[in-house]
């Protein structure tokens, strides 16, 4: 399979910047895309010269030129869009969160299993050169014993507010939308924690407009994460340990181009410098999926089915103790 063809379920804001990586993205295709509004989805195709739009999913699924799907819906369809192109076959890249709640995620990757085709959650930051080199640092013991991480992401939503940031029919709120990467990136480094503290502010609709989370660690480490639709934070992550400290000096979550590395005495710090990926940076995980694919994998060795399981079994712990509740639920 020396193409893989690609179709995108659903033709929002994320799926445009997909598409756009996808476009040129060696040993990929997009084949056909798909919406619950056809005219959305004509517009969407003929942007990208895609030949096939669809006006509902079943279409999509059913559909024999698509090799894989990327799933861009809204946080409440994951689950049954998921479900339904896993039963059809289709190798399955399905954005974060994979869903709702670990029990709906646990279906998913049964069905994966089930029916022996690729499925992967699109957390596209753990394919990016910086995070790679920021992993690859902490194993090599450059920062010791870890102890502490700062990570928050957070901006001011201004009025009228995209529909499914704050209703809770489309699993809004901070926490899953935003906060999952602060999670993400602690569960990532320091892994998963011993106790868990976590408060929230509801917004008027009931959803967490910003949620503040501790870890802490049997070792002596923990970690604090702040996610807010109610102000700019500095959307940073700072990593340190008993032998020196990491900050990324962007946007964590995106492509970057620095990291700035502090040594054990603090006394300066070493900017260390490296190539920012063309596009939005999602092709990193497309050429990811694209070679599991080929291999005849079932799950990616870098983003497991392990790994979104403790991801959204954390999330849920972190949910429970700050009273955040969704219907599935």
């Amino acid at each position: 399979m020396e193409t893989i063809r690609w179709g995108i379920v659903g033709c929002g804001k994320i799926a445009d910047k997909f598409a756009s990586d996808l476009q040129w993205t060696k040993g990929s295709q997009l084949v056909a895309v798909a919406s619950k509004d056809k005219v959305k989805a004509k517009n969407f195709a003929q942007k990208y010269n895609v030949l096939m739009a669809h006006g509902n999913y079943e279409e999509l699924a059913s559909n024999p030129e698509v090799d894989a799907v990327y799933i861009a819906t809204t946080h409440n369809f994951h689950h049954q869009n998921a479900l339904l192109f896993l039963e059809h076959e289709k190798a399955v890249l399905c954005e974060k969160p994979l869903a709702i709640n670990a029990r709906q995620v646990k279906e998913m990757v049964d069905m994966a299993r089930t029916k022996k085709v690729f499925f992967m959650e699109g957390l596209w930051t753990k394919f990016l050169p910086h995070y790679n080199i920021v992993d690859t640092m902490i194993k090599e013991g450059q920062l010791g014993d870890l102890k502490s991480m700062q990570v928050n992401f957070g901006f001011k939503i201004h009025s009228p507010a995209p529909d499914r940031l704050f209703n809770p029919a489309l699993g809004g709120g901070s926490l899953l939308d935003i906060g999952i990467y602060n999670v993400f990136m602690v569960l990532s480094f320091m892994g998963k924690p011993d106790n868990i503290q976590a408060i929230m502010t509801p917004a008027t609709t009931g959803v967490d407009e910003q949620c503040a989370v501790t870890f802490s660690y049997n070792n002596g480490g923990m970690a604090q994460m702040l996610s807010s639709f109610a102000s700019n934070l500095a959307t940073g992550c700072e990593i340190s340990g008993t032998e020196g400290r990491i900050y990324l000096n962007t946007r964590f979550y995106e492509p970057s181009t620095t990291i700035t590395y502090y040594s054990k005495n603090f006394s300066q710090g070493r900017i260390i410098p490296f190539l920012k990926p063309k596009g939005w940076g999602y092709h990193e995980q497309i050429i990811h999926v694209n070679q599991c694919i080929r291999k005849g994998l079932r799950e990616s060795p870098i983003m497991s089915h392990a790994d979104s399981i403790l991801l959204i079994e954390t999330l849920d712990a972190i949910r429970a103790k700050a009273g955040i509740v969704y219907e599935w639920d």
